[in-house]
Formats: C-alpha cells, structure tokens, sequence
C-alpha cells in the first residue's frame, strides 16, 4: 500500500469512526461539519433520487479522505445526513422540518423534484438554511423561494431551468422538421411545468399542436392518450415527466404502432430510461439544463469512481451537479469562516465563486446559476450522445 493510498484509507477511517459516533445519537464531534442530502429514495424515482444522493457522498468521501476541509484554521470532516423524501411534497415539508430541527445541519443538498423542493424551501428559509438543487428545474423554484429569515436568497439552481429547457427542446423539434406535436404531461409541477413551455414555444415556432393531455406520475396504462395522439397524426410525441414513466410511454407508443420522433425533459437523458425502455428508446431526443458528463472535463474519470464506489450503481444524470453543490457549499463554509452557523453560511453564499465537474460555478442574484447552456441528446446504440447545443 502506498503512502498517498495509506493516508485515505486513515482518514475515511478517522471519518467513518466521527460520523458513526453522531449517527449513534451521541454528542456531536467538535471537528464535524454536518449538512443534509435531501432526495426521493423509495418509490418510482428512487434511482434518480439515490444518483443525486450519491453524487453528493462521494464528494464528501473524497473530501474527508484528503483530510477534510479548513476552516480558520482547523481541519473538519464532513458528515452527510441523508433523508428520503419519497418525490411527494408533503414528505418532503416533513424531510425539511426534520432537517432546520437538528440545528447542527447548516446546508442542504436537494431536493431532486420541482414540487417537493418549493413545498420544503419556506421551512428552510425561516429558518436561515440554504438550499442547493442539483435538479430542481421548474422556474418557479426560485422564482416564488422566499429570501431567508435575514433576507437573503434562500435557494440556489445548480443547472439552467425549465423556461431555458422547454423552448431549446421545441427549438431543436422545429429544426428536425417536425410539423404536429403531441404533447403529455404527468401533472407534477415539474412535468406539467416543462410542457407548457414546449407548447408555448412550439407554437411561437409555427409547429401545430394537435393533442395535450396529462397523466399522473404513478399511470402505468398510456394507452387511451396515445392512441389520441396516434390519430392526430403528430411526427412528433412530447412526455413532460421522469424516466420510469417515460420508459412505459415509450413502450406503448411503439406497441400502438407510433413511429412519432420522442421529445422528452432532462429527468429523462438517464441509463435507466434506455434499460426499462429498451428498443423503444431508440432515437429519442431530449434536453439537459447544463453540460453532459462526457462534456465535463473530468467526466470520466468521476464516472469510473462513482460506479467502482457505487457498484452497480450508473450515473443517471443529476449526480455531478450534487457533486458539485457539496463543493460549492464548502466554499461557503470557508468563506463564513464557521462550521455550526447556519445563518452565516447563506449569507456566504452570496457572490460564492466554487470550481466543479460542471466548470466555474457562480450564482446570479436571485440564485439562478450563471452562463447555462441547455444540451440536446439523442439516443444512439444505447446511450445519449450529444448533437446540439441551445442558449
């Protein structure tokens, strides 16, 4: 064993021997740092919730394996507190009071889902937590957030949002041609959300709008909508909501014979969707609000320890940006100089400036994250690769 190797494996031990001893309930120690991952981990988005919750704890290994992280002088360790949401709002309000409860957590990592991130952004507030999403794309996640307790921006967006998303998606439709656009939606604020700003711009774009129908985010029988879809003649076949369902849809539109081009939302752009989905998924386009992993300049190498950490475990899409919001919250813990003031944190956060996977990272006023660029890809020998890129 080698000395650098020597070292890491001392220090996840000394880590797992601190976070161990919190987790037990007892006292916590004087040299942790304590922040919260906040991510569906049970129900039909479990995969992509456990991918964010993921992405975040493999940031705070490697961070504890390098010895932690300074502050005014003195080394800490991260501990990671992480809590399921189930993607259902009301879980969620319970998640975040459970969270600005423990009064050592200063920061949260989440929520993956539009719907359950603005239910649970108000408790955060009040109670001066910050709140970083990885995933969150609805614009109203910090367009309605309240500012904190001392009137500061309460959440912040790792990737672009919603309203930069859906028009880029109907951009790209119109450039491949597409004339009829049928679109569906899975009621959820995020799905919902994101195909009313195809619509919008579709129609904006001259492409004709021949069916609009939503479903649930638990439907598991599409047949009635598409067979309305398949009447209306449409080329092209827009689902607003996340993978698991999306993977069903698509399966059900090639069974009913539709050879409709598939536009579909970032939640989507997953290995999971192409494995439930299987032949169905072939060519399928859809968006991503930032710059893909095979973008990212050390992509690859943060895909080869995440599945060797994980195993078994793929990238789905939203753990680089988890990754990196524990990175940028690390610089705001510097910057405010404390490890147990919650209210100074955020207060750091303003102006923060963090270098991650997903490239410099800085923040416009109302939270949203600067210089975004939405990504189309489209599925090719079962993957996602890109193929355009709209600002």
């Amino acid at each position: 064993m080698n000395k650098q190797l020597s070292l890491m494996v001392a220090a996840l031990a000394v880590s797992g021997l601190a976070l161990t001893a919190c987790s037990k309930g007892t006292s916590a120690s004087d040299n942790v740092i304590h922040i919260a991952s906040a991510s569906p981990l049970s129900g039909g988005t479990a995969n992509a919730g456990k991918d964010n919750e993921s992405g975040a704890r493999l940031a705070v290994e490697e961070i504890n394996a390098k010895g932690g992280v300074d502050v005014g002088g003195k080394k800490y360790l991260i501990d990671l507190i992480s809590e399921d949401d189930a993607a259902d709002a009301k879980q969620g309000t319970i998640v975040a009071q459970k969270i600005t409860d423990n009064k050592t957590i200063i920061a949260v990592v989440g929520h993956y889902n539009s719907g359950v991130s603005m239910a649970a952004n108000p408790i955060y507030a009040k109670a001066n937590v910050v709140q970083i999403t990885p995933s969150a794309t609805n614009p109203d996640v910090t367009i309605k957030s309240p500012k904190t307790a001392n009137g500061v921006t309460s959440v912040y967006r790792m990737v672009a949002h919603d309203g930069m998303q859906g028009p880029a998606l109907a951009v790209y439709a119109n450039k491949k041609g597409l004339k009829k656009l049928a679109i569906v939606d899975d009621a959820t604020t995020y799905g919902k959300g994101m195909a009313d700003q195809v619509e919008k711009k579709a129609r904006e774009l001259g492409i004709e709008i021949v069916s609009r129908e939503s479903a649930t985010d638990k439907t598991t029988d599409f047949k009635a909508v598409l067979t309305k879809a398949k009447a209306s003649g449409a080329d092209g076949l827009m689902w607003g909501g996340l993978d698991d369902t999306a993977a069903t849809f698509a399966k059900q539109a090639r069974e009913l014979g539709i050879t409709a081009t598939f536009l579909m939302p970032d939640a989507v752009c997953t290995d999971n969707y192409i494995s439930l989905a299987g032949d169905a998924a072939k060519g399928t386009i859809c968006s991503v609000t930032g710059i893909p992993l095979s973008e990212m300049k050390e992509g690859m190498a943060f895909k080869e320890r995440f599945e060797k950490r994980f195993n078994g475990q793929k990238v789905q899409g939203f753990s680089p940006f988890a990754y990196d919001a524990v990175l940028t919250l690390v610089e705001a813990i510097k910057k405010a100089g404390t490890t147990t003031d919650a209210a100074k944190v955020a207060q750091a956060m303003v102006g923060i400036q963090a270098q991650g996977l997903s490239g410099a990272i800085s923040f416009q006023p109302n939270g949203e994250r600067a210089d975004t660029v939405i990504t189309i890809l489209e599925e090719k020998g079962k993957a996602f690769v890109p193929v355009d890129k709209i600002k």
